[in-house]
This record gives C-alpha cells, sequence and structure tokens, in this order.
C-alpha cells in the first residue's frame, strides 16, 4: 500500500464517495473579428446560457483588441470574458464551446486568422488537464491580455491554477492594444 499524497490531483469529474458531480466555477474567453463582432459575442452568450447545467454568473466588458499571433493583418477583434457555474464535464464544455464555433460557421483553414467566432475554454475550476483534446488552464491564457483584462475585470481575485494571480499576470503582458468599449453591451 502506498501513502496517501495530498499534493495529487486526481482528474475526476465525479465525487467518487457521493456519486454527486461537483460544480466548478468555468472560464470562456470569446472573441470575433468577421462580421456583425457584437452579435456573434451575444449569441455566444445566448448558447452558453441555454446549455443545460451550466449557469452564467457574469460576463465582462467587452474589449476591442487588436490581432495577436502569426497573422497580424486582420480586423481587430472584440472580445469578453463569461464567468460560469457548472456540473458539466470538461471535455463537454469544451464540446459546447466547439459547437457554438460551429453554429457561426468557425473555419480552421488558417490558425491565427480571422474569425467569426472564437471560443475558448480558459478554466474549469482548479482542474489541471493535459489530453491531445484539451489543455487546462489553456495554455497560452496567462501570456493574452483579451483574456486577463476582461476577466480581472469581472474578478479582481480571479487566477488560473498552478500559475498565479491574473493580476500579477497582467503585469507580465502588453495591454496596449486592448480598449474597453462601453458603447457596447451583452445583454444577460
Amino acid at each position: 500500500m502506498t501513502d496517501f499524497n495530498p499534493n495529487v490531483h486526481l482528474d475526476l469529474d465525479v465525487d467518487t464517495l457521493s456519486g454527486m458531480v461537483p460544480l466548478r466555477q468555468v472560464i470562456f474567453s470569446i472573441g470575433s473579428n468577421l462580421g456583425d463582432r457584437l452579435a456573434y459575442l451575444q449569441g455566444a452568450v445566448d448558447l452558453l446560457r441555454n446549455t443545460p447545467t451550466l449557469s452564467i454568473a457574469d460576463v465582462s466588458g467587452v474589449y476591442e483588441t487588436a490581432p495577436v499571433g502569426p497573422v497580424q493583418e486582420q480586423p481587430d477583434f472584440l472580445n469578453i470574458i463569461v464567468r460560469a457555474d457548472s456540473t458539466l464535464a470538461s471535455l463537454v464544455l469544451l464540446e459546447r464551446a466547439q459547437a457554438i464555433e460551429k453554429n457561426f460557421l468557425r473555419t480552421r483553414e488558417v490558425p491565427g486568422g480571422a474569425r467569426t467566432l472564437d471560443v475558448d475554454l480558459i478554466t474549469v475550476g482548479n482542474r489541471i488537464k493535459e489530453t491531445p483534446e484539451l489543455t487546462l488552464p489553456h495554455p497560452r491564457a496567462h501570456q493574452r491580455a483579451f483574456v486577463l483584462v476582461p476577466w480581472l475585470d469581472i474578478d479582481p481575485d480571479a487566477a488560473l491554477p498552478t500559475l498565479g494571480r491574473v493580476a500579477d499576470l497582467l503585469s507580465d503582458v502588453d495591454t496596449s492594444g486592448v480598449r474597453r468599449r462601453d458603447d457596447l453591451v451583452i445583454d444577460l
């Protein structure tokens, strides 16, 4: 028999003693830089709101952001963070995010290219997961001002598992391309 190690995180989606599925805080980053960007963001929020066993707790303000990554010649993005609570397994949440993208005709021909909608799963509670399908927390969230700025907007105590507080991570990120758009609002 081996000794119990409290530092080992088991990748379980069910409380093995009670059989109940735990409620976890989920963070989604949603962005759009093609077509009616605000309508696409609103549509994604509406579809998340209609997801069984997922309850939206908060949505950040809308931010306009410069493109990040290999393709710089493209329109600016509108970005938001959605904070929700859910009992859904992380892979089911990923499948829902991808289904929402597909609903808005998201294509993936050019990595990092323009898109109608991008729905990224940033965190699911404090889960740490690395599979071919999903890495939690999102592997680049700590480097992206378009994730950190709106997230801090709705949760000043936010933290990325293993990486630290969002407020601290933000001090190492260039925020010059991030502008809050108070004239644009997402309806809950």
